[in-house]
């Protein structure tokens, strides 16, 4: 079992690091002082769980296991947390595995036996929003890659995954173009069968011989429109 610990303070892991000996002394103990950190020995070494701090500065653990969770095979996740009675009892609610600080050698094996990945609904529930990512990830070869949704011009759908699309390249995810559309809503509308576009970043429609087009900030790609869906976009288009 290989376990990654992560917690911006050092005496809290190094305290982590000893009980999980303790309770699991065949376990692999890696270490993370950031968000930041703990994504990059994530996409590295692969551990089968994290031991996750919930309050850091940067990127929180809430944030880092929703980055997690678009991954196609994540880890589990035991969120550690000094929250106060009223807030334990929300995490209680939303079902996911948690250990209150100072962590206890029991209350660690018990959560070590119960832990399993998060999804989003949960975390969405913990953030107290809609769930919509901040961010879209996806692992590649060069590890995990993310791209601010706010940046994000269109998504456009292919055999196998959905492309998406900013001024500063594109990432291959391993989202459905449904399950995007669900979740952005508002933010995005169905050009065509396989496209989502950004409707802050449209520019303007265009016709020419072979149909309508968008024409987006940014970008050169033009995703089509079809005529079923070209109604809904100029009606979108005149709501913005």
């Amino acid at each position: 079992m290989k376990v990654l610990l992560v917690d911006d303070e050092p005496l809290a892991r190094e305290r982590l690091r000893r009980l999980l000996k303790a309770v699991q002394p065949e376990a692999e103990c890696l270490l993370a002082g950031t968000g930041e950190e703990a994504l990059e020995q994530v996409a590295v070494a692969d551990p089968d769980l994290l031991l996750l701090d919930i309050r850091m500065p940067g990127m929180d653990g809430i944030e880092v296991a929703t980055r997690l969770e678009a991954l196609a095979n994540p880890p589990a996740v035991i969120f550690c947390t000094a929250y106060d009675e009223y807030a334990l009892e929300a995490l209680q609610h939303h079902a996911v595995a948690y250990l209150l600080k100072p962590v206890r050698e029991a209350e660690l094996a018990r959560a070590l036996a119960g832990a399993t990945r998060v999804n989003r609904v949960q975390l969405a529930a913990m953030r107290g929003d809609s769930g919509a990512r901040r961010q879209v990830s996806s692992q590649t070869h060069r590890g995990l890659e993310t791209m601010p949704v706010e940046s994000i011009r269109c998504f456009i759908a292919g055999q196998k995954y959905v492309t998406a699309y900013s001024e500063d390249g594109e990432l291959l995810l391993p989202d459905t173009l449904k399950d995007l559309e669900q979740e952005f809503g508002q933010s995005v509308v169905r050009t065509h069968r396989n496209a989502l576009v950004a409707l802050a970043h449209i520019e303007r429609l265009v016709r020419d011989d072979k149909g309508w087009w968008v024409e987006l900030q940014g970008v050169a790609h033009r995703p089509m429109v079809s005529r079923r869906h070209l109604a809904d976009v100029k009606e979108r288009l005149l709501q913005r």
